[in-house]
């Protein structure tokens, strides 16, 4: 593909065997969910909480909203959109230096 700026790849369709192209930009999203997730204190909070999520291990946290929605389930929607949030990776949160839990991002 030939383009005036760089290209990324923004998304993988193995069924129909395509790959979309986008602009830097394009990585960037506000809000992702997670399963499989787990809270240190053994219980998720009541509601939505005030927290840094990092979603990545070299990737700096990020502040966000956490909202628990379900069993093994949670929302977060960032502050400023993050790039490059990508399904099965991490995304842990906390609240300062506490490590509050985690889980594994879906989409």
């Amino acid at each position: 593909i030939s383009a005036a700026d760089p290209l990324y790849v923004v998304k993988l369709d193995a069924e129909r065997r395509l790959v979309q192209v986008g602009p830097r930009a394009a990585l960037e999203r506000s809000a992702l969910t997670a399963s499989g997730v787990t809270w240190v204190a053994g219980t998720p909070p009541a509601g939505d909480i005030l927290a840094q999520v990092q979603i990545r291990s070299r990737h700096a946290a990020a502040s966000a909203r956490v909202t628990p929605i379900g069993p093994g389930r949670m929302l977060v929607e960032f502050d400023t959109p993050q790039s490059a949030i990508t399904p099965g990776q991490a995304a842990v949160v906390f609240q300062e230096n506490e490590v509050l839990g985690g889980g594994w991002i879906d989409s």
